[in-house]
């Protein structure tokens, strides 16, 4: 069984004590990272704002990608059309016999 690995991420220069698995540190890292460069930007951009602020403008930038990779990934209606031209095939072939 694996132990846990107990981490310290800086989000907006505040850290933050994590344990998580082994394997989640390298993307753990990068999303802190990514977090950081994007409060940077806002933080140069707008400069009269509070940190908070930053953050919150940043999760929602992050998070409306990821709902719109997720709607990319959406499955359902390819499943649908399939199942709908299969029907199609079917009674393509039954009126042919």
């Amino acid at each position: 069984m694996d132990e846990k690995l107990s981490i310290r991420v800086n989000i907006a220069d505040r850290y933050y004590p994590l344990k998580i698995e082994r394997n989640e540190e390298e993307i753990i890292r990068k999303a802190a990272k990514l977090i950081n460069e994007r409060v940077l930007q806002y933080k140069q951009k707008y400069a009269d704002k509070d940190v908070l602020d930053f953050i919150a403008m940043t999760a929602l930038q992050l998070v409306t990608r990821m709902v719109e990779l997720e709607e990319k990934q959406d499955v359902v209606p390819i499943i649908e059309s399939i199942k709908e031209l299969n029907e199609e095939l079917d009674e393509y072939i039954l009126d042919e016999e």
